[in-house]
């Protein structure tokens, strides 16, 4: 074996990479590309642990080793700041959230024949692999699968194609059907024993004009820094509880002391809670309105100081004068990053900033406008809140010395 072969590291895609820049579909850090294309397994190869790896597009690492899959998520996060020119980089670890712990998900059903599939697409595909175990997702999400396939098939329609959102609420479990109609008391009647039967939170369907209710005994809230929020359907949520108390630990260590904050790209108050106490007062800007009223009604109900704004940053973003009236800053954009925000942030006189990011890649061209702005990247912390998954979320701490 020639260790020109050597597989060095793990590319963004999931490919194993040797030195030389050739590439290898599931191979790992230690692995042996031969010349023929095969692979020789290294010690950073494991046998995955799920047996619809890896034609699930759910996971795209289960053969790497703890150890290897750990130091993927650090060196996409590191390895974006380094692209753009950023070297000096106090990164920690990266964090890993456990196997089946995803507290959301969307996956799909679709009816072939007289059976139904239920799961997430394959790699690049439409086909949906029929999910019989999963290591990712909640025991709670998971333990749905099963039932809801029971109850499509018995929709008796060949043409059924439904998208399926689950999310772990306070209560339970949130179900959303997208694109199942319920015509007949018959069908109406078995949304409401499937609800019933498997004690959801809440179950609604959308026809394209979006989710209506069917089933609520009690209004869905999901907890946030202690405080009680609405959660409305399809409202976004940090994908594991795990991976949302990294980020917000993060966000309190770092803005320890600040008075004042401006949580921008707030949603439904995931830092704003958690950072607001006696001796901070939390301002959250947020341009959905579902989340933005949801988040505005715990603040009031519950007497938290976090302030409301309904605000679109990306065409309205803050303006330098109204940033300076802060101590400090949070950012959680999506994943486009925050371009015009930054420009202002940068030209800003606050002095601590932290930046939440699930794209090292736009993370890191919005990290190069705030050093080149005065700023010094002075932590970085990578997670994977989404075990086994080329997706890679951050946490970074930026201040003015």
């Amino acid at each position: 074996m020639s260790v020109s072969g050597l597989i060095v590291r793990v590319a963004a895609k999931g490919e194993g990479a040797t030195a030389d820049g050739r590439y290898a579909t599931l191979a790992a850090p230690g692995d042996v590309l031969q010349a023929d294309g095969s692979v020789v397994r290294g010690p950073n190869h494991v046998d995955p642990p799920c047996r619809h790896f890896p034609a699930c597009g759910g996971c795209q690492l289960q053969h790497l080793s703890e150890a290897a899959l750990s130091e993927y998520v650090h060196d996409r996060v590191v390895g974006a700041a380094k692209g753009q020119g950023i070297d000096d980089v106090a990164a920690s670890p990266a964090h890993l959230s456990p196997a089946r712990s995803r507290r959301r998900a969307t996956m799909h059903a679709q009816a072939i024949g007289k059976r139904v599939v239920i799961g997430f697409r394959e790699q690049g595909s439409h086909k949906i692999v029929d999910m019989r175990e999963c290591h990712v997702l909640s025991p709670e999400l998971f333990a749905l699968v099963a039932p809801l396939r029971t109850v499509l098939e018995n929709w008796n329609d060949r043409k059924l194609a439904v998208d399926i959102e689950l999310a772990l609420a306070d209560q339970g479990v949130s179900v959303g059907l997208k694109g199942l109609t319920a015509e007949g008391l018959a069908k109406t009647e078995a949304l409401l024993d499937f609800a019933r039967d498997n004690a959801l939170a809440r179950l609604t369907l959308d026809n394209g004009y979006g989710p209506e209710g069917t089933w609520e005994p009690e209004p869905v809230t999901i907890t946030l820094g202690g405080t009680a929020v609405s959660l409305p359907p399809g409202a976004f949520l940090q994908a594991t509880a795990d991976g949302e108390a990294a980020l917000v630990n993060a966000a309190r260590e770092w803005l320890a002391g600040a008075t004042t904050v401006a949580d921008l790209f707030a949603g439904l108050g995931t830092f704003a809670f958690a950072l607001a106490g006696p001796k901070t007062k939390v301002l959250a800007v947020e341009a959905a309105r579902d989340a933005f009223l949801a988040c505005q009604n715990a603040a009031r109900m519950q007497g938290r100081p976090v302030h409301t704004l309904h605000r679109d940053l990306f065409r309205n973003p803050l303006r330098v004068e109204e940033l300076d009236r802060f101590a400090a800053v949070l950012l959680d954009p999506p994943r486009a990053g925050a371009q015009e925000q930054v420009d202002q942030i940068a030209a800003s006189k606050v002095a601590r900033v932290v930046y939440i990011s699930c794209n090292p890649a736009s993370w890191a061209r919005d990290a190069v406008k705030l050093v080149m702005g005065g700023y010094r990247l002075a932590e970085l912390r990578p997670v994977g809140q989404f075990r086994w998954s080329t997706h890679v979320e951050l946490a970074s701490l930026f201040v003015r010395d």
